[in-house]
């Protein structure tokens, strides 16, 4: 059955390709979210750790102050953690 000079089998193949196609552009779109998600989850317990040790840190400077060495080790740890001194 012909109509308009395209038949049924054609426009199925037509529709098959652009349905596969879009389902393509679907799967990329939810890979790229999930990469950014997982991206920013880590971000997240990244901040998340660096503000619990960060408390940790000023509320035990004077131990690190009792210790041999324990000066340099409260800075570096701080500067890791981007902790602010107050």
């Amino acid at each position: 059955m012909r109509w308009l000079g395209v038949d049924i089998f054609g426009i199925y193949l037509l529709n098959l390709v652009v349905t596969v196609g879009m389902f393509i552009v679907l799967i990329f779109r939810a890979w790229i979210e999930l990469k950014h998600y997982r991206m920013m989850w880590a971000e997240m317990e990244w901040k998340r750790t660096s503000q619990v040790v960060g408390r940790i840190l000023r509320a035990e400077k004077e131990l690190f102050s009792k210790m041999d060495g324990g000066d340099e080790l409260y800075q570096l740890l701080c500067k890791i953690f981007d902790v602010n001194e107050e």
